[in-house]
C-alpha cells in the first residue's frame, strides 16, 4: 500500500491584471489538520478580499471547497481539481486573493487560481510513502552483534534502540519484507530473537 501526497507545506505567488493570488499547500493527516491550516491562512490575510480553499482526504473520501465569495466553480473547484488530477491525496490548498480592480471574467478566474494552486503543489512537492509496519525486537547482548550484516542488508527504518538484561530494537520494515527479515534473525539467533509489532505507519526510507 502506498500513499502519496505533499512533501512539505509551500506557497507560491503569481499576479494577474494586477490581482495578486498567493497559493499555499500542505500535505495534511485528517480533516481537523485541513480546517486549522484553512483557519491560519485566513487569519494571517484576514484583509484579503478571498481565501479559496480545496482539500482531499482519504483518496478521495473527503473532499471540501469553498469559492470564499468568487463566482461558484470558479475558484473552488479549479483549486480542487489541482488535487484530483494531480494524484495525490491528504493534502489542502488555500488560494488567497488580493483583488487588484479589474474583473478578470470567469475563464480568467478559474485560470489564475488554477495557476495559484499548480504553483504551490510544484513548490511543496509530491512524495510517494510505503505502509511501514513498526516492531521491536529484542535479543541478547551476543546475538545483537550477529544481526549487524542482516541489518545493513534489510535497511529497515531504526527508531530506536534499549539497553536493558538484552538489547531492544525499535524499527519498521514494509510490511512485504517484514516475515523475510523475521525468518532470516530467527535463524541467526537459533529462534531466540523475540519480536513484537507495535503499530504502522507511512513513511520512506
Amino acid at each position: 500500500m502506498k500513499r502519496i501526497t505533499l512533501e512539505k507545506a509551500a506557497s507560491a505567488e503569481l499576479t494577474e491584471r494586477k490581482s495578486v493570488f498567493i497559493g499555499y499547500a500542505s500535505p495534511v493527516g485528517s480533516e481537523e489538520e485541513a480546517i486549522e491550516f484553512i483557519k491560519a491562512i485566513k487569519k494571517k490575510h484576514a484583509d484579503a478580499r478571498h481565501n479559496v480553499y480545496a482539500y482531499m482526504l482519504n483518496g478521495g473520501g473527503i473532499a471540501r471547497y469553498s469559492d470564499d465569495g468568487e463566482p461558484q466553480g470558479t475558484a473552488g473547484v479549479p483549486v480542487l481539481d489541482i488535487i484530483r488530477k494531480g494524484g495525490f491525496c491528504d493534502a489542502v490548498i488555500v488560494v488567497t486573493r488580493y483583488f487588484g480592480g479589474i474583473l478578470l471574467g470567469a475563464g480568467g478566474l478559474v485560470r489564475a487560481y488554477s495557476a495559484a494552486a499548480r504553483m504551490a503543489v510544484e513548490a511543496a512537492g509530491i512524495v510517494t510513502y510505503d505502509l511501514f509496519t513498526e516492531f521491536s525486537l529484542t535479543v541478547s547482548y551476543n546475538d545483537h552483534g550477529k544481526l549487524t550484516n542482516l541489518l545493513a542488508q534489510a535497511n529497515p527504518l531504526r527508531d530506536g534502540i534499549d539497553y536493558a538484561d538484552g538489547v531492544t530494537l525499535r524499527l519498521a520494515l514494509p510490511g512485504e519484507e517484514l516475515e523475510d527479515f523475521r525468518g532470516k534473525a530467527s535463524e541467526i539467533t537459533a529462534g531466540r530473537a523475540v519480536f513484537e509489532v507495535t503499530g504502522e505507519r507511512f513513511d520512506k526510507r
